[in-house]
């Protein structure tokens, strides 16, 4: 492969949120903010971050929310202007940088993640090409799909973002079996189910949301046929493309948040707080006065 640079990401947003209710009924999930950036701001700049230029997200009903945001918006920019935010003014015009561009493709019907995927087919063509799930949420000093690229550049095979998670979740994740080590974070995969049963699961390592693919994948997409929940699943698309060419899991440096549960919302809203720049040291002190207060 001439060329391991990878250019393009999917963002499979076409969801609806159920999770979340009400507030998800008429506003994507995606724009649910972690302190004061939407979920779907944090995976565009950890796609930009690894490479990517180009922006492919796959949407349904009431997602125009997600195009508005990734849109200039030049009446907000002389307001702020006029009053003299510059500080403002320049976060706005940086949510999108200037050489990167957004396609929109609207999923005709909820038919699943891989069907989602295929959908980005006539944008992405015959290259390699990232997937970011914005439900899952990734601290990490290096971004994840950053990490995951240098690993493509590598290899040059597709790679899947991993996680050991506990032996009783395993029927929420996508699970993988490895053949073999090949790096200390690296391993050929052997096998991968959709949702195993704990009793069934051959390991308790899960792919957590991220993903960067050959496009040979949507031929397997394209073929497959509806898998568990009458869906055309990602992981049975990957497990056809494993016959042919190697699949790595790639266990990624960095905390998860999984901000598809509420709990795992509230938990990344917290520690990004804490870390926030402006808000950071008045957040902690007024959590510690909380917990205080609790203990009495």
């Amino acid at each position: 492969m001439p060329n391991k640079a990878v250019k393009t990401a999917v963002f499979p947003v076409a969801g609806r949120g159920t999770r979340f209710l009400p507030v998800t009924k008429a506003s994507p999930k995606e724009m649910l903010p972690i302190v004061d950036k939407p979920l779907i701001q944090y995976a565009v700049d950890e796609a930009l971050s690894a490479g990517a230029d180009t922006l492919v997200f796959i949407t349904g009903s009431s997602k125009r929310a997600i195009e508005d945001h990734f849109d200039s918006n030049p009446e907000l920019e002389s307001v702020l202007q006029a009053q003299g935010k510059e500080e403002l003014l320049a976060t706005l015009r940086g949510i999108l940088p200037s050489w990167a561009s957004c396609v929109y493709i609207r999923q005709s019907a909820p038919l699943g993640l891989g069907h989602a995927v295929l959908c980005a087919r006539p944008v992405v063509g015959d290259a390699p090409f990232m997937v970011h799930l914005a439900d899952d949420l990734i601290d990490a000093p290096v971004p994840c799909l950053k990490q995951m690229a240098q690993v493509f550049a590598e290899y040059g095979c597709s790679v899947l973002g991993v996680q050991t998670v506990p032996k009783q979740d395993t029927d929420k994740y996508g699970i993988v079996s490895l053949e073999r080590k090949i790096a200390p974070r690296i391993g050929k995969i052997a096998h991968i189910v959709e949702k195993p049963k704990p009793d069934k699961a051959a390991s308790n390592l899960a792919v957590v949301g991220r993903y960067l693919l050959t496009a040979d994948i949507f031929d397997d997409l394209a073929n497959i046929g509806e898998g568990a929940g009458g869906e055309v699943q990602l992981t049975d698309g990957i497990a056809r493309l494993m016959q042919r060419q190697a699949v790595y899991a790639f266990e990624f440096e960095g905390k998860r948040y999984d901000c598809g549960s509420k709990l795992g919302y509230l938990q990344a809203t917290v520690e990004y707080g804490l870390k926030h720049k402006s808000l950071g040291t008045d957040f902690a002190r007024y959590l510690k006065e909380l917990a205080v207060k609790l203990d009495a």
